[in-house]
């Protein structure tokens, strides 16, 4: 079975290279295709956040992982499968995350921590609703704690 997936936006703005760490400095602009009109957004900037699903469309073909890796590649930490982690050399390559909403303009929604880069396609927006967030404690490894460190905000240096 195949699916077919078209972008609905692209994003404007932010990064112009996926680099890790340090995303939530970075503003961003959803802008939806032609096609949909402002009324796709209508109500949207009632929400504090949204969740973004998008392509990695510059993983090129050749670097997409099936097995296990270390993640960023430190063999300090351990070896675990590409569904165990949330790098983006994925078999489909789509990322999905939580951000900040500044404002909505007409077909923009304009964000701040999305760590997506400039130009990135995007396949679906919906708001974040609290009670869609994990319910009851939230666990994960040491190693994920660590790699996530200075991902949203880096430490004073």
């Amino acid at each position: 079975m195949t699916f077919e997936v078209h972008p609905i936006a692209y994003v404007r703005g932010g990064r112009a290279e996926a680099i890790d760490d340090d995303w939530d400095r970075e503003t961003a602009v959803i802008e939806l295709i032609d096609g949909f009109a402002e009324e796709a957004l209508y109500g949207l900037g009632d929400f504090s956040h949204v969740e973004i699903a998008f392509l990695f469309d510059q993983v090129p073909p050749d670097k997409i992982e099936t097995g296990a890796r270390h993640p960023r590649n430190r063999t300090d930490w351990p070896l675990v499968g590409i569904f165990a982690q949330r790098g983006k050399n994925r078999p489909n390559r789509i990322g999905i995350t939580v951000c900040g909403i500044e404002r909505v303009e007409g077909t923009r929604v304009h964000v701040r921590g999305l760590d997506a880069i400039d130009g990135t396609p995007v396949i679906d927006i919906k708001p974040v609703i609290r009670e869609f967030l994990p319910r009851g404690e939230v666990r994960q490894p040491d190693w994920a704690t660590e790699l996530m460190a200075e991902y949203w905000q880096a430490r004073d240096r």
